[in-house]
């Protein structure tokens, strides 16, 4: 059983409430296809458990397999800067068959951040540090490909399916709450 060995933190992409009793960790990659059939799940998930779950996203690019993972992933954390992260995540996963640099420059606009400050953050690789941080740490938890999600810290090995993940959610929900 693996562990989460970078604890989430205040600079992770969270969706949901940060005192959450149960935190589901995605290490994801914008261009695998996996990875963007799991948003709907998540999305689900979220809908469900409202305030008890929440949503940690970290970077994990396959460049090696997806030569746009690692721009999609700089994109959205240049849209992080400007407080449209989730966003821009959403996005990119809604119109995965299409990254590239048109792609990105369009939702940049779409969402009202400059075009010409993405330009330059792509052309410096502006956001790789914390890219290759989130990579690092995926690495050290044991991550091998994505999707990979931690629940609560401890990496979560059945099916990527709705049904499933719903019963480790809350088995992980009813070791955490007391019994009334």
């Amino acid at each position: 059983m693996s562990k989460l060995k970078l604890a989430v933190t205040s600079n992770d992409h969270r969706k949901g409430a940060v005192d959450a009793p149960c935190c589901l960790v995605e290490y994801g990659d914008y261009q695998c296809r996996s990875c963007g059939a799991a948003q709907l799940m998540l999305r689900d998930l979220q809908m469900h458990f409202g305030e008890r779950l929440a949503i940690v996203f970290r970077n994990f690019p396959l460049s090696q397999l997806h030569l746009q993972a690692e721009p999609a992933a700089e994109t959205a954390e240049f849209a992080a800067v400007h407080g449209k992260f989730w966003k821009m995540h959403d996005l990119l996963f809604d119109h995965q068959e299409h990254l590239g640099d048109e792609l990105f420059h369009d939702l940049s606009e779409r969402l009202g951040l400059s075009d010409p400050e993405l330009q330059i953050a792509l052309d410096h690789r502006s956001f790789i540090e914390r890219i290759e941080a989130d990579l690092a740490g995926g690495i050290r938890s044991g991550v091998q490909g994505t999707p990979a999600f931690f629940i609560n810290g401890v990496r979560f090995d059945g099916a990527n399916d709705y049904d499933s993940m719903v019963k480790a959610i809350e088995q992980t929900l009813l070791h955490i709450s007391p019994l009334t």
